[in-house]
């Protein structure tokens, strides 16, 4: 399916590793010019190298996302650079374990980590997705709908990105500006290979997990997540708003403890 992306220009925080390294791929091998917005110069070059070399396009706006000035000076760079913006999708954001226990003020900073740089980024990306009646496409987490205990600023973050994503839907319709977001449960980033690799043992980790995820046993990909948010983002989606979409192999929504036998 031709999802008619061509040429049009993607805002995609924290895009040069895991989840957002593969949309940041899967925009551009459709053809738009996928922008990364975030503070690792060597691998989001890297990654536009890398495009490159395949004949696709991508850019890097340097900034620390958890700064409004840095944020809004490099979506004013996009601008000045490719004349509009099409899409933002929310991808950054950490697990960082601020649990009910921490000082309030690391809750507080773990908001700005995962939640109030997808306010200033949209806000500051509004008027050029009003022109081009263009998509926002936020990425939460299962956490914030299952629990998982010790990240109480994570989960609130991401709850609150969910809400965002129908508030945001409702506030921008009258624009035709479709918002919707991706729901990930697990799957094999760096930094989650980082956290198995931490485990006692961590094969039996893997294991144990994999078996938890009720269609096919296995994780999530990271192309599975990109295609969706590509899919969310293009023109054949075009009657789409307001949902929460969970590629997660059944993980939130089907009954986990199952043991239902092959017929």
């Amino acid at each position: 399916m031709h999802l008619d992306l061509h040429d049009r220009v993607v805002l995609v925080s924290g895009g040069a590793k895991g989840i957002g390294a593969a949309i940041t791929r899967t925009f551009a091998a459709e053809g738009a010019i996928p922008c990364i917005l975030g503070r690792n110069p060597d691998e989001s070059d890297a990654l536009v190298r890398e495009l490159a070399a395949l004949d696709q396009r991508a850019d890097f706006f340097p900034c620390e996302l958890t700064h409004e000035a840095a944020v809004r000076s490099a979506v004013a760079a996009v601008l000045a650079k490719h004349r509009r913006i099409d899409c933002v999708v929310n991808n950054a954001g950490v697990n960082d374990g601020i649990g009910l226990r921490a000082p309030v003020a690391d809750f507080r900073a773990s908001l700005e980590r995962n939640l109030v740089h997808c306010f200033v980024l949209v806000q500051a990306a509004l008027d050029a997705l009003i022109a081009t009646r263009g998509t926002i496409v936020n990425i939460g987490t299962k956490c914030a709908e299952t629990g998982q205990g010790g990240t109480s600023g994570y989960v609130a973050a991401k709850g609150a990105l969910n809400a965002l994503t129908r508030e945001w839907a409702l506030d921008l319709a009258p624009h035709s500006i479709r918002v919707n977001a991706v729901i990930p449960a697990e799957v094999m980033t760096p930094q989650y290979e980082r956290w198995i690799s931490s485990r006692p043992d961590p094969r039996a980790a893997l294991a144990a997990i994999e078996n938890s995820i009720p269609f096919e046993h296995r994780m999530t990909t990271a192309q599975e997540i990109a295609n969706t948010v590509v899919f969310l983002a293009s023109p054949r989606s075009s009657h789409t708003t307001g949902q929460i979409l969970h590629v997660d192999g059944g993980y939130i929504h089907l009954d986990r403890a199952a043991t239902i036998p092959k017929w």
